[in-house]
């Protein structure tokens, strides 16, 4: 039994908000839409390095900022003002792409990489609200209950959006660039609307602090981020943990992203692709609540092992796989163990740091986040071109040049094996006596 339901509906509430923006924008119509519209008739690799150029600046800005704003959030107990602040920051700018016309990439650029800006910044106060919501033996659960409904939320208004471009006329649209266009007022009104009830039902705990404090509690910030730096380089188990999550994060996220790629190689359409997504959402609600109901009787450090383990399983089939079935069941696998992994990493986390800090810990944690998806890219690249050359005989005829292709592209995807077993490995040694964070810092 909850002990503080109001409140915990409230807070999960905000992962069913703001996942429109993630399933609708962030993985299924932005980047389409962008090369069919506003980057049209411009070359394929040109217009991906435009929307990656938006991205990385995005990404590298909220990663740098998030430890210092989550201490200056600590510090002067606005954690919900901050999220209230970026959250509607993301609104304004996703909204805002609806009036962004044809070819105007640039501007399609700014816009969304602010409305990312956004989403990635009240992501850090809303996780830091967990503690002041959940008891203890609680966060395993509630954490999970969050990832969970935003799989739903984002599930739900995603397949209205899907529907509305593939009949827009039944919808009123002209075609489906007009329903694509209002998708991301959709995505605004869902995500502005349903923050409201986070807003009205989540408290913030207040830490004391003197008039002068008060005053001054943005220095203070910047001189407690300089300390939670430390502490975390002191921390053992804190400083493994957050290097263990860096390593098995990037593998997720990369598998994740390497799903589409193998679609696209098999040559799938773009519905192949949007169905994919909508089963990874669906899935992952039931998926993301029973991982965590799993981590309160089970221990969260077992089942993110068991995850490990299972994106061990689906690196592996990845490698080898050839089939259209293959890719679908790849997909339900991946809804399954995606939401837990996230869900029991983060109410683990919880479970090493100080509550009356969680802004400026949690700043950190986002920290290593948006810092994921730099070794497996590369390692998976770097992989490639080796077993490629090697491979690879001195005058090749065509067919000899695709199949040694194809090994070699099989090859690079198993080399992200490295990271979940270095990031396995790493966890293994993370302390877990059940003595708190008090313990942790020692």
């Amino acid at each position: 039994m909850l002990k503080n339901r109001k409140a915990i509906i409230g807070w999960a509430l905000y992962d069913f908000a703001n996942s429109a923006f993630a399933t609708t924008v962030m993985a299924g119509f932005f980047p389409v839409f962008f090369k069919q519209y506003w980057s049209f008739g411009v070359d394929v690799n040109l217009s991906t390095a435009r929307l990656g150029f938006g991205n990385s600046i995005a990404s590298l800005f909220i990663a740098l900022i998030a430890p210092l704003i989550g201490a200056i959030a600590d510090r002067g107990s606005i954690k919900k003002k901050f999220l209230i602040f970026f959250a509607y920051l993301g609104i304004v700018m996703t909204a805002s792409l609806y009036l962004v016309q044809k070819g105007d990439w640039i501007l399609a650029v700014i816009c969304y990489s602010i409305a990312v800006i956004g989403f990635s910044g009240a992501n850090i106060f809303y996780d830091s609200l967990l503690p002041g919501v959940a008891e203890r033996d609680e966060t395993d659960y509630v954490s999970g209950l969050g990832y969970g409904l935003g799989y739903l939320g984002g599930g739900l208004l995603f397949l209205l959006n899907v529907l509305m471009t593939l009949m827009p006329e039944k919808f009123g649209f002209a075609d489906s660039s007009s329903a694509v266009r209002f998708s991301f007022i959709s995505v605004a009104v869902w995500w502005g609307f349903f923050t409201i009830f986070t807003i009205l039902l989540v408290p913030e705990q207040k830490a004391f602090a003197s008039n002068d404090m008060k005053r001054d509690f943005i220095r203070e910030g910047f001189r407690q981020f300089i300390e939670t730096f430390k502490k975390i380089r002191s921390s053992k188990t804190i400083y493994l943990f957050l290097l263990a999550y860096w390593l098995y994060i990037d593998g997720v996220d990369t598998i994740i992203r390497m799903a589409v790629d193998y679609g696209m190689s098999l040559g799938f359409d773009s519905k192949d692709l949007i169905v994919s997504l909508l089963v990874v959402q669906f899935v992952g609600f039931p998926a993301a609540i029973c991982f965590g109901k799993l981590g309160q009787a089970w221990g969260a450090r077992r089942a993110i092992f068991l995850c490990i383990g299972i994106y061990i399983f689906i690196t592996i089939w990845g490698s080898m796989m050839t089939t259209k079935t293959e890719f679908y069941i790849l997909a339900v696998i991946i809804g399954l163990s995606q939401g837990g992994i996230q869900a029991l990493s983060r109410s683990y986390y919880l479970r090493l740091i100080p509550a009356d800090k969680a802004a400026e810990y949690f700043g950190f944690y986002n920290m290593i986040g948006k810092f994921a998806v730099i070794i497996g890219p590369a390692l998976m690249g770097t992989a490639g071109l080796f077993a490629k050359r090697l491979l690879m005989p001195p005058f090749p005829s065509a067919q000899e040049a695709e199949y040694i292709g194809r090994i070699a592209s099989r090859i690079s995807i198993a080399s992200i094996l490295i990271l979940f077993i270095a990031g396995g490995i790493l966890f293994y040694f993370v302390r877990d006596d059940g003595s708190g964070p008090e313990s942790a810092l020692s």
